[in-house]
Parts: structure tokens; C-alpha cells; sequence
């Protein structure tokens, strides 16, 4: 097999998979519920993480993932893993 070939194969084997693995909506709601009452147990308590959960908006890009509330990004996914952003480091 010539370089090339291999190259092509590992890209289509490395493509498929991010598109079988990319995180389901419900994936994203579940890690910023858990994100959200492990940096405020308060928060959590009072439901600030579900409550964001449901009212954010989920989009998928084939092979990666994001959430939005209003116009800030939430959480973003790629190959089974869900990354909730730290929305006090934008202020």
C-alpha cells in the first residue's frame, strides 16, 4: 500500500469515527447539568444547570458538536467528549 493509500484510509477511518462518536444533545445537556453543580454546589441545588440545560440549543456539524444560550456557546463536542465552557473567563 502506497503512502498515499494509507493516508486516505487512516483520514476516512479518523472521519467516521468523529461522525459515530459526536455527542448527542443529550450528552451536552448532561455534562453542563454536572459541569455547572461541581463549580457551585448552590447552583446546582438550585437547579441553575438543568435549567441552562433545557434552554440551550444544540448543533450538530457531522462531525463535532455545540450548544448555545442566546448567542453564547455553551458546551462544544468532539469524539465522545463534552467540553462546557467557563463562562466567567469572557468577563
Amino acid at each position: 500500500m502506497t503512502p498515499a493509500v494509507k493516508a486516505a484510509v487512516i483520514t476516512s477511518a479518523i472521519f467516521v469515527a468523529a461522525i459515530a462518536l459526536n455527542p448527542s444533545a443529550e450528552r451536552h445537556r448532561s455534562q453542563i447539568k454536572e459541569s455547572i453543580a461541581e463549580r457551585s454546589p448552590l447552583a446546582g441545588l438550585l437547579g441553575v444547570g438543568a435549567l441552562t440545560a433545557f434552554v440551550s440549543n444544540y448543533h450538530s456539524l457531522g462531525v463535532a458538536s455545540y450548544t448555545r444560550v442566546q448567542d453564547k456557546t455553551v458546551s462544544v463536542g468532539f469524539l465522545g467528549m463534552v467540553f462546557v465552557l467557563d463562562s466567567e473567563k469572557d468577563r
